[in-house]
């Protein structure tokens, strides 16, 4: 796949001041197209999309699309980091203890004390970030 293909994608990466390449292309498209994906599901869905592509590279440019703010980066505790393509909203996530799955969930609605920080220490706060933790509907029926 070359990028003139899809010249919404290429668009947004000349307009994030990012240098247009196929492997770009497909990465941005792969974690758009998936679910909270890890840096192996990505890899695996680039290649499928380009050939072959060094790990380390996929690395490189997960890096460069999120200092961008065109994807995501989450960490759940004790998990690898995920990457998706929802951005700018501020959603938050919930993740099952069990089996990892993740799932979006809308910032909270209403009054939230929680989210307004008690004490800033000087710092300019711009995002909160909540992470619920359970079973998801699977393994909850499986326990």
């Amino acid at each position: 796949m070359t990028a003139s293909r899809n010249p919404s994608t290429a668009q947004e990466l000349r307009g994030a001041g990012l240098r247009v390449t196929a492997a770009r292309v497909a990465l941005l498209e792969t974690v758009r197209g998936g679910d909270h994906l890890g840096v192996e599901a990505i890899a695996s869905g680039v290649r499928d999309r380009v050939g072959h592509i060094s790990t380390q590279a996929v690395y490189d440019a997960l890096h460069a699309l999120t200092a961008a703010g065109l994807i995501r980066r989450i960490e759940p505790a004790g998990s690898p980091a995920r990457f998706e393509g929802r951005v700018g909203d501020n959603h938050h996530h919930v993740v099952c203890r069990s089996c990892g799955a993740v799932a979006d969930v809308d910032c909270a609605v209403r009054e939230a004390p929680c989210l307004t920080a008690s004490e800033d220490h000087g710092f300019a706060i711009d995002e909160a970030e909540v992470i619920y933790w359970g079973l998801c509907s699977a393994c909850s029926a499986a326990a």
